[in-house]
């Protein structure tokens, strides 16, 4: 037989294959209309949303603002009905730390308030800094001798390197339905190597140049450090300075400022002329509890045979903290939450259990979700497999914004292709209709996928996601509440068909 009949006879057994799969799956219709009446007509996605940003505010790592939050999201789950809820602790986190006060402003050659928050771990100024501006100009190891002595109690900054372009592009977008199809194309081969050892070798140097500086400038008892970010029109993207760890070694005082103001300093500076800053940073640290949690709660399974697996869907509450975490990831939460809500308010019956997860510390490294696999599923270093390994059907993650569902990442999984094809019919008309075997990252399904349980992340249309998430601007405004409702009612049919299937969803191998 030559080669290319052989090839034509596997294409039409892999088709007769897929067709089987998608003609035995089942989808109860008059529950996806239920489920589509309940999310639409009673959805509670604003008033969530209020909570979680207006009124909880910003939720970073280990902060009092996160513990509220954890708080609020448990009770509401209490009020629902839900059962088992629980804070559950993963393991070590490290320290917290709140901003009690924050102010920066400069004095000289005019007054002009500056747009500017301390970077995460910061220490504080000990009270108001008032000072000229040294312009840092370091290059190499031999700068530093020029600058010793002469630092103490001073605002420093580096020369400004970033450059603002026009906005040409539209503010926000959806994407295109022949965007949408190229997500389905997988490229194989070809070279992925993003540096050149060079530039590598340039990284290396100019990192460890940076950590000099920075040990430089505490041992110097610089009184603040002021740093660029990229973003525009006042749009502050956060980073951190200090650290979380417990070690309590101490930091220079630091603060990130908008680039046009940045640049305003520095080109006044290299212009010659003074500039005086008058700044202050309170900070508060957290030395009472250690550890992080992530926050359960169920709706148990009913099928006798069934109910101790479990359908899980999560998402991840903590934010950085000059906004309030809106679209990354309160939009999440939230969706996740309503969506468990529709299925507790139309009293559904799974046969498995469904749990929904709300993650800690996502930001600094899925703490939460690698956190509760590894002390729930499996250790994906040894490869043992715990308890829950085997029981898990899948976890469905949101973290990509508060855009509509366009579709779903399947992760390079061939066997559910024709079953999430089925699934995904009875939304093709709310613009969810996508099924692609790429993979994407970044976030707590993640954490799943890395020791053999299917985690899946939702294809989102982007909006503004990429230029708002971790700013000061990701607030209650830049959320689409449309979108999200649709996005709540998808994943709530997703978790109750996988709930409702007689066998687990089909898992890729782990060895």
């Amino acid at each position: 037989m030559n080669q290319s009949i052989k090839l034509s006879l596997l294409s039409l057994a892999f088709l007769l294959f897929i067709g089987q799969a998608w003609a035995q799956e089942q989808v109860d219709l008059e529950m996806m209309h239920r489920i589509k009446t309940e999310g639409i007509n009673k959805s509670q996605i604003q008033d969530i949303s209020f909570h979680l940003t207006d009124y909880l505010g910003p939720r970073l790592s280990g902060s009092t603002n996160l513990r509220n939050a954890r708080a609020w999201t448990s009770e509401k789950f209490q009020e629902w009905g839900l059962s088992n809820v629980k804070i559950d602790s993963y393991g070590e986190f490290g320290r917290g730390w709140n901003v009690k006060k924050s102010y920066v402003a400069m004095k000289l050659p005019y007054y002009a308030q500056v747009i500017g928050y301390p970077k995460a771990w910061t220490d504080g100024t000990n009270g108001l800094v008032e000072s000229e501006v040294t312009l840092l100009e370091i290059n190499s190891d031999a700068d530093f001798e020029k600058y010793k002595g002469k630092l103490k109690g001073k605002v420093v900054m580096a020369p400004a390197t970033l450059t603002l372009n026009p906005a040409f592009e539209a503010e926000a977008k959806r994407w295109t339905d022949q965007e949408l199809e190229d997500r389905k194309t997988i490229n194989i081969g070809g070279n992925n190597a993003r540096y050149t050892p060079e530039v590598l070798a340039q990284m290396r140097a100019q990192r460890d140049l940076d950590q000099k500086l920075t040990t430089f400038l505490l041992e110097e008892e610089v009184g603040l450090r002021l740093t660029g970010t990229r973003g525009s029109f006042g749009t502050v993207f956060h980073t951190r300075a200090g650290s979380y760890s417990t070690d309590k070694k101490p930091t220079v005082p630091e603060m990130e400022i908008a680039a046009e103001h940045y640049g305003r300093i520095y080109r006044l500076l290299k212009n010659g002329k003074s500039v005086s800053i008058e700044a202050e940073i309170e900070v508060e640290w957290l030395d009472d509890d250690y550890k992080g949690y992530n926050v359960l709660a169920e709706i148990p399974g009913t099928d006798k045979n069934l109910k101790a697996e479990i359908v899980m869907l999560g998402a991840h509450i903590d934010s950085w903290h000059a906004g309030t975490g809106a679209n990354d990831n309160a939009a999440g939460v939230a969706v996740m939450m309503e969506a468990i809500r529709i299925l507790k308010a139309l009293n559904v019956q799974p046969k498995r259990t469904i749990r929904i997860a709300i993650w800690g510390e996502e930001e600094q490294g899925l703490f939460g979700s690698r956190g509760y696999v590894q002390k729930y599923v499996a250790d994906r270093t040894s490869k043992e497999k715990k308890g829950e390994w085997d029981k898990i059907s899948a976890y469905y993650n949101l973290d990509n914004g508060s855009g509509k569902i366009r579709g779903i990442y399947v992760e390079g999984n061939d066997m559910v292709v024709p079953i999430f094809e089925k699934w995904f019919e009875p939304f093709h008309e709310l613009g969810a209709n996508t099924i692609t075997r790429r993979n994407t990252g970044s976030t707590d399904h993640v954490a799943f996928e890395a020791v053999g349980v299917p985690g899946f992340q939702f294809i989102q249309d982007p909006i503004d996601y990429g230029k708002g998430y971790h700013t000061n601007m990701d607030l209650y405004e830049r959320m689409q509440f449309a979108d999200m409702t649709q996005a709540a009612v998808i994943i709530a049919a997703m978790v109750y068909n996988t709930a409702q299937r007689d066998e687990k969803l089909p898992r890729k191998p782990w060895d």
